[in-house]
């Protein structure tokens, strides 16, 4: 699974920051993707925080 984030929507609400710290960061007022690539055992964590989006800037590729 990959992972992005689509800066545009980005509203910086840091909601995939508090679910997948591991995977999410803020860099400035945006969160961005610390690894393209997903672990196995943050899948579920990043689905979660992609679900939990309010602006659906995270997007992921099977």
């Amino acid at each position: 699974m990959k992972v992005k984030i689509d800066p545009e929507l980005c509203t910086g609400d840091e909601i995939c920051v508090q679910i997948c710290p591991e995977v999410f960061e803020m860099q400035g007022d945006k969160a961005v993707v610390k690894m393209e690539e997903v672990p196995e055992d943050l899948k579920d964590s990043v689905k979660e925080a992609a679900d939990s989006c309010p602006s659906e800037a995270i997007i992921i590729e099977e």
